[in-house]
């Protein structure tokens, strides 16, 4: 056994810090201002509940309106997905622009979960529920969902380690002081059948007891693909104490089974910009592109997934203006994946009709029905993600003259882990029919077996501190303080070896943000904020190659971002406009410098431009929201990235746009439509990429919806996405070899019942 430990990051666990000191001096001080003083309550008009648009963030981190908050912050609501019919995530994410999941997966694998990309970079490892990171790669289900918050740029000072522009958090139903039961059934084309129920009873009125249910079950199939599945049920019982009392007890489960077939792809052959990856055989570059509906794999392949989640949160209101909340959460994630693909370039002629020349066989050209693809790889994961964290916030309120305060503070401890199995496969598969697969086939000379496991930890302790101080009614200043105190330890064993790596350090984050309102209902902010990513992360994985980025004796990543931009609320504050310019770039990149024959952190990349939005209502029957994002991206210094040779990054859409809106009119009828827009992507560089596309062409997708209230206890929904069925790439992997199709169109019809 070899340990190797990093010798840039050699601080104990614990060892006190100049954050840690100045929260110890800062909170009982705080505590006994804000007790002591109030504020004046922000006012905002009391109208009727406006289907897309938010006032605020449900996280306590953010103490201020939206409009006032200063940073892109979208909230996407529950009414707008169950409008569009979206059940994911990855649906949900769609109202965000800029934001996909864009990278497919690499060495025939494929991205299993929610891979999401925003302004350029991975944000996978930067998803919560509820401010508590979320684990595993999976496909979350919106159920249990009240609404998605996505956080635009570095939240080093928010949330920690994680993505260099910004964070996705999960706000989860909880219970509630009324008696209602919703329920909804849905059947559409595709094999689309989940059924959905809603379930809220108050147990006790006068102690505050409520307890409330959500049920899920789905089996469809996917738009657009054979064979590919996704089955799924859910259930998730939350019980509050002291609902109407200043001390409140929420006590939540929640338990997801998933087992689904999952998509290893389809090859490239035939899209623009595709050739010959063989000199010898050029009318393969001229061959038409397959079925987009063909499944290359097995139909034995699965992919099983089981998700447990315990939380118990304490709430308390010492004043109006100074609560408390603690947060403890047990989660754990397991699964067992298998997936067969094809070669990257296992092309091959012949087999299939033959002419027979002096004794020889000799393949057709012509008839492409001989054509065939090698799928010997067959992919197999057993995970499992495990964490454990405590967390104490508190937020308060206070005044001292003429200056006013609304500080949050708090302490995290955490503590995650992830546990691999690795497999050794081998024997042979026979050759798929490029144009017609058939994934009924045997697999009798095929043998996987386990040789190895890793497992990756990560415990962390972290301080943070948030203060917004109003000078007056048009200034404000806007600053938080982040300190993660982390170790990292990596163990993988095979038969022949076992490695140690470990790694240990501080992660100090900033954010300082100036604001200025014009009016009472809009406002003007320009934001510098940092995030890190220390080596392993993202996937608690340690390296000793020196050129990889998660090698321990390197620095983290870093990533400063500067956002100038402005919000205005409109037509009496039911109307949201936003606009924002920044610029990010990350730094510490692992490059390879060819003179010195060695790897250095000198890399340095760039992403800058502009976002704006629009959410609200435009008239008592008419709500809207939409999002427009155009970015540019570089490498500031090192190699080129991407498979065309032109300095951009991977996988970042220059252009996109996202819109819906709902129009009401009389006799119950509701209608609805959106468009989607994104510009072509620009996949990686890779040295075994021979003849594929170096990008995939931009796209339009439309969607509508008609809805229909019977009575008061019963409405109906038809929605069509992709009305057009438009054809196109929904994500390429780095060789260029496979893409994932974008889903074809579906319709389907949802029964939603109240009681």
């Amino acid at each position: 056994m070899s340990l190797v430990r990093s010798r840039k990051h050699s601080s104990p666990l614990v060892r006190p810090s100049r954050l840690s000191a100045a929260v110890a001096l800062l909170l009982p001080a705080v505590t006994v201002q804000a007790q002591a003083s109030t504020l004046p309550d922000v006012q905002v008009n009391a109208t009727q509940e406006i289907p897309y648009k938010a006032e605020r963030s449900a996280s306590r981190k953010y103490d201020q309106l939206l409009v006032d908050t200063p940073q892109t912050l979208t909230v996407i609501k529950r009414t707008l997905v169950d409008q569009q019919g979206a059940t994911t995530l990855t649906e949900a994410l769609r109202n965000s622009p800029g934001v996909g999941t864009f990278f497919l997966g690499e060495n025939g694998s494929t991205s299993t979960g929610d891979t999401v990309y925003m302004r350029g970079f991975d944000a996978s490892s930067a998803i919560f529920v509820d401010n508590v990171r979320d684990l595993g790669a999976i496909s979350r289900d919106l159920f249990n969902l009240e609404q998605v918050e996505v956080l635009k740029g570095p939240a080093g000072s928010d949330n920690g380690r994680g993505s260099p522009t910004g964070s996705i958090n999960l706000i989860t139903k909880q219970p509630e002081m009324l008696d209602a039961t919703t329920a909804s059934a849905t059947y559409g084309s595709w094999g689309q059948k989940r059924a959905t129920v809603d379930w809220n009873k108050i147990l006790d009125q006068d102690r505050g007891i409520a307890l409330r249910l959500n049920l899920m079950k789905q089996d469809s199939g996917v738009p657009g693909r054979h064979e590919v599945s996704n089955a799924r049920d859910g259930i998730a019982p939350s019980l509050a104490l002291g609902l109407n009392g200043p001390t409140r007890v929420l006590l939540n489960y929640l338990h997801i089974r998933q087992d689904n077939i999952p998509d290893g792809g389809v090859p490239t052959i035939g899209l623009p910009g595709y050739t010959s990856p063989d000199r010898a055989r050029p009318f393969i570059g001229t061959a038409p592109k397959v079925d987009p509906a063909n499944y290359y794999g097995n139909v034995n392949d699965y992919n099983k997934i089981n998700v447990d989640m315990f939380t118990a949160r304490v709430e308390h209101d010492f004043s109006p203006t100074l609560k408390l909340q603690n947060t403890t959460r047990y989660a754990r994630t397991d699964q067992d994946y298998r997936l067969s693909s094809f070669l990257a370039n296992g092309i091959t002629i012949g087999t299939g009709t033959r002419r027979r020349t002096a004794g020889l066989l000799t393949p057709s050209a012509e008839d492409r029905s001989s054509w065939l693809l090698a799928r010997n790889i067959v992919t197999r994961r057993d995970q499992v993600n495990e964490i454990m964290s405590n967390q104490t916030h508190l937020g308060a309120q206070w005044q001292t003259g003429t200056l006013q305060h609304a500080l949050s503070g708090g302490l995290e401890l955490t503590h995650e882990k992830q546990r691999a199995l690795s497999f050794t496969v081998s024997g042979s598969r026979p050759h798929a029919n490029l144009y017609r697969p058939d994934p009924r086939f045997s697999e009798a000379n095929l043998a996987i077996a386990s040789n190895g496991n890793n497992e990756g930890k990560t415990d962390t302790v972290s301080l943070y501190l948030m203060d917004t101080l109003r000078f007056d009614e048009r200034w404000s200043l806007n600053a938080g303080l982040r300190e993660d105190i982390y170790r990292t330890r990596f163990d993988s064993s095979t038969p022949d070896n076992r490695t140690g790596l470990s790694s240990t350090g501080k992660l100090f984050n900033w954010k300082l943000a100036g604001i200025f309102k014009p009016t009472g209902y809009s406002s003007l902010y320009a934001l510098y904020a940092t995030s890190q990513q220390p080596p392993g992360g993202a996937n608690f994985s340690l390296s000793a190659s020196r050129g990889s980025a998660a090698n321990p004796d390197y620095a983290p990543q870093k990533t400063r971002t500067a956002e100038v931009g402005t919000k205005w609320d409109l037509l009496d504050r039911k109307l949201l406009l936003t606009a924002a310019a920044y610029r990010t770039e990350v730094r510490n990149e692992v490059e390879f410098d060819d003179l010195a024959n060695l790897y250095f952190q000198t890399g340095r990349k760039v992403v800058q431009g502009v976002e704006l939005g629009v959410t609200g209502d435009l008239t008592s029957d008419i709500s809207v929201t939409a999002g427009y994002s155009r970015m540019n991206s570089r490498v500031a210094s090192g190699k080129t990235v991407t498979a065309s040779g032109e300095n951009t990054l991977a996988y970042a859409p220059r252009q996109s746009f996202t819109s819906w809106a709902s129009w009401r009119l009389p006799h119950g009828i509701r209608l609805g439509g959106g468009a989607r827009y994104s510009a072509g992507l620009v996949r990686g560089t890779a040295t075994t990429a021979v003849g594929t596309p170096q990008r995939t062409q931009a796209y339009w997708v439309m969607d509508a919806m008609a809805a229909y209230v019977v009575n008061k206890n019963m409405d109906l929904q038809f929605n069509v996405t992709n009305l057009f069925n438009k054809d196109y790439v929904g994500s390429l992997n780095k060789t260029g070899y496979r893409y994932l199709p974008g889903a074809a169109r579906a319709v389907s019809l949802t029964g939603n019942f109240h009681f």
